[in-house]
């Protein structure tokens, strides 16, 4: 489990030029390696919810996309982003594609894989959607297994608590 706050991290926006997660200190935030062309992509649906739902009181939602799982996010940035927007409306900021696994692995996720969800999983992400939840002081609080759907009771009632407290 880490203990150390990931505002530190450096990340690039999926647009260009700094994701700046430091502009999240203070604010609940959800981190998932996203993917356009995977059966969870319909995800985005709920994850576009969540981000309407609590930005206003300190949350956002960070697409990290990532192309390490069966090609799964093949896309030029423009791509993505256009994908996004257009199939599903998604608001949340999107960061650079990265990997998040292996030897490549961007050290946002050396960080976050080594948090255990509730069943115990750490280390390497299983598939694309792996949720974290990092609260208000840029620690991991949670991690929701890929198949776990954004707006299930755990993601909502885990992220009420983080904007609650």
């Amino acid at each position: 489990m880490t203990t150390e706050s990931l505002y530190d991290v450096e990340i690039g926006a999926l647009k260009g030029g700094s994701a700046d997660l430091a502009q999240y200190a203070g604010q609940a935030v959800l981190v998932v390696n996203v993917a356009s062309k995977c059966g969870l992509t319909p995800q985005y649906t709920g994850l576009e919810r969540l981000q309407e739902r609590y930005a206003a009181q300190g949350f956002t939602v960070l697409g990290v996309p990532c192309n390490q799982f069966l090609g799964q996010e093949p896309g030029t940035a423009e791509e993505i982003a256009e994908f996004c927007s257009a199939t599903y409306g998604v608001t949340f900021p999107l960061t650079e594609k990265v990997e998040v696994n292996g030897a490549g692995r961007h050290p946002l996720y050396d960080r976050l894989t080594g948090f255990a969800d509730a069943e115990g999983h750490s280390g390497d992400i299983r598939w694309n959607f792996e949720k974290f939840l990092i609260g208000r002081d840029g620690k991991v609080v949670a991690r929701f297994s890929p198949q776990t759907e954004p707006e299930s009771a755990e993601v909502v009632t885990a992220i009420e608590a983080q904007l609650a407290g």
